[in-house]
């Protein structure tokens, strides 16, 4: 049997998760999508969709859907829906797990690697941030958890940016992409975005596709350091979401500590020397590495090699062969909280041929 794939949804209390939900679970869409609800807030889906009085928790929707709420550990909800998919007791093609808005999305995303048992029966597809666009500035200054949803996205919907400036929204982007330069970041108005940006994003999928917004890039080619990358809007800028990253001291924070830089090289990695290294890094820094990425010129073949991670878990692959004429060039995307560029970068260097 084919994997089942699946999303993780998250983002803060109130980010307008729960109605994108909702628009999935009832929208004709032609998926059958098993929902796991971990969030038991004020906001539950329950209040809306599901009125039922039974005790079971795991309810069919009219449209195909299922939605199953769970107070216990997300691997028993996982197990249990695959094995009544196996028995014919449930047909979906595809889960989706909401986390509560004050859950770090890695722990969810190892799930699927850690355990064999939910390996052999699903794959993780992408996991899907929203933002609150109104109190984001105030969340990511006060809250890790907030940060690190950023961090960990494949995809980052805005919710209403409606009720806030194009001035604050922009510079709201701008912070996003530096803490997250690899997910493509859209504007969702009441839940209504494409299913195709939710579904089958293939984030966490060894390919050769290295999505980096390419602004960032020419940023960070002018400004190596990347000490200040917001001067021009400004030297004295008052968006909130920028005061703190001048260090003018407006504010209780100077910078996000989840953040991201780009490495490119255009020597070759030697393989031995770079596998010592990441792993040594990995060892180390595991725990506030969220996602890296990367697409490698390896000394000694000539097929790309890609290989990308969460935490302390890494893997790699060969990808296609370079193109004719094709500059073979590494480049690689580290995300993570209060990394060491330069040693990152140092160690990256000596790995080349």
């Amino acid at each position: 049997m084919a994997l089942i794939p699946a999303t993780i949804l998250t983002g803060f209390l109130g980010s307008g998760k729960t109605t994108l939900l909702k628009r999935v679970l009832t929208e004709s869409h032609g998926h059958k999508i098993a929902v796991i609800e971990n969030e038991f807030g004020e906001e539950n889906i329950d209040s809306d969709i599901l009125v039922t009085e039974s005790k079971e928790q795991i309810v069919q929707m009219s449209n195909g859907c299922v939605c199953c709420t769970i107070r216990e550990d997300l691997r028993e909800a996982l197990q249990l829906l695959a094995a009544k998919r196996r028995k014919g007791l449930l047909d979906f093609d595809r889960v989706i797990i909401e986390t509560t808005g004050l859950a770090d999305p890695g722990p969810v995303a190892q799930t699927f690697f850690m355990d064999d048992e939910i390996a052999e029966s699903y794959l993780l597809d992408s996991i899907v941030t929203l933002v609150d666009a109104k109190h984001a500035a105030q969340q990511l200054n006060d809250r890790q958890e907030a940060r690190r949803q950023v961090g960990f996205a494949d995809q980052i919907f805005l919710s209403k940016t409606d009720l806030v400036s194009a001035e604050d929204t922009d510079a709201l982007i701008h912070r996003l992409k530096h803490m997250n330069p690899r997910a493509p970041i859209e504007k969702a108005h009441f839940g209504e975005v494409a299913i195709a940006k939710v579904l089958d994003l293939r984030g966490f999928n060894l390919n050769a596709k290295l999505d980096i917004d390419p602004d960032f890039l020419k940023a960070d080619d002018h400004d190596h350091a990347h000490h200040d990358h917001d001067h021009e809007h400004g030297e004295h800028c008052d968006h909130p979401s920028h005061q703190h990253e001048h260090g003018h001291g407006h504010h209780h924070h100077v910078d996000d500590d989840v953040k991201s830089f780009v490495y490119r090289a255009t020597r070759p990695f030697d393989p031995a020397r770079l596998e010592d290294f990441l792993g040594a890094i990995v060892n180390i820094y595991g725990p506030r590495m969220l996602r890296y990425k990367g697409v490698l010129d390896m000394n000694g073949t000539q097929r790309k090699v890609i290989f990308q991670g969460v935490h302390q878990l890494m893997g790699s692959d060969l990808g296609p062969e370079w193109g004719e004429g094709e500059t073979r060039e590494s480049r690689m995307v580290f995300i993570g909280i209060d990394l060491p560029r330069d040693i990152l970068e140092q160690g990256l260097d000596q790995c080349l041929v």
